[in-house]
């Protein structure tokens, strides 16, 4: 698939390849660990919308690029922790879990990497896929 674009400098249109999609069911090597280094991520064309691929402190997720709300690039947001309010100081909140969630940038709805849950709307979970290291190896499985 390809898609037009208008080139700055001659002002002509011009095809510009998109990478291929990767085929669904199946296992993909797609990064080495260096690629992905802890709190980043990585977005792999595999899908419709792709999968974002997060090192959470050395744990590797895999997560739907696509938010069920109104079908934003969900792994084009920030990865952050949930605030909860902290019992010991009156009116104080902490953030806990620091990277584990992502939240869309269209909205701010979080969905938790491990699992695709989101506290928002729990029916509209998205989906994971599994993640193995095989050596330097990023592997998912989608």
């Amino acid at each position: 698939m390809s898609d037009k674009s208008t080139s700055e400098k001659s002002g002509k249109i011009t095809e510009e390849k998109k990478p291929p999609r990767l085929a669904q069911g199946r296992e993909h090597v797609v990064a080495t660990v260096d690629e992905i280094p802890p709190g980043t991520h990585k977005l792999v064309p595999i899908g419709r919308h792709g999968v974002g691929v997060y090192n959470v402190n050395g744990t590797f997720y895999a997560i739907a690029n696509y938010c069920p709300h109104e079908g934003g690039p969900l792994c084009s947001g920030r990865p952050r922790g949930r605030t909860i309010v902290d019992d010991d100081v009156p009116g104080d909140a902490v953030m806990v879990r620091d990277l584990e969630y992502i939240y869309c940038p269209w909205h701010q709805w979080g969905f938790e990497l491990a699992t695709g849950t989101t506290a928002v709307k729990p029916e509209w979970s998205i989906r994971t896929y599994p993640v193995r290291v095989v050596g330097n190896e990023v592997m998912v499985q989608a």
